[in-house]
């Protein structure tokens, strides 16, 4: 019997596994895994996958602009404060994971997220 490719089989929609870059960690605060894309001509959320929330960010890659930069996008797009988004990980990298301590539910995150992809 052949293998099947990976790349011909198709894959079923399914919007629960989308969120998964959008969950709760052990004390419930609500986790966002993100994939960022600094130096972009504006910022805007470009997609949700199971590896992160795809987000184009206008700031250069260095000294932290794009981080900071990032940080006060989200902060706006879901209406929080820039305090209640914090850096968990990813720095240096374009993978990066932000805690969202500010007083709002997974499904909320997860509507206004979308939303804003839909707006794109």
């Amino acid at each position: 019997m052949p293998k099947k490719n990976k790349k011909t089989v198709a894959k079923e929609h399914n919007p629960k596994e989308e969120s998964s870059a959008i969950s709760l960690d052990k004390s419930n605060n609500i986790i966002i895994q993100v994939l960022a894309k600094p130096g972009a001509k504006q910022n805007g959320i470009t997609g949700i996958t199971v590896e992160g929330v795809g987000i184009q960010i206008n700031a250069p890659p260095s000294e932290g602009e794009a981080n900071t930069e990032l940080v006060k996008y989200v902060a706006s797009v879901l209406g929080l404060r820039k305090s209640d988004v914090i850096f968990e990980r990813g720095f240096k990298s374009r993978s990066k994971i932000l805690k969202i301590t500010g007083n709002i539910t997974l499904d909320e995150v997860v509507k206004k997220i979308a939303d804003e992809v839909a707006t794109a």
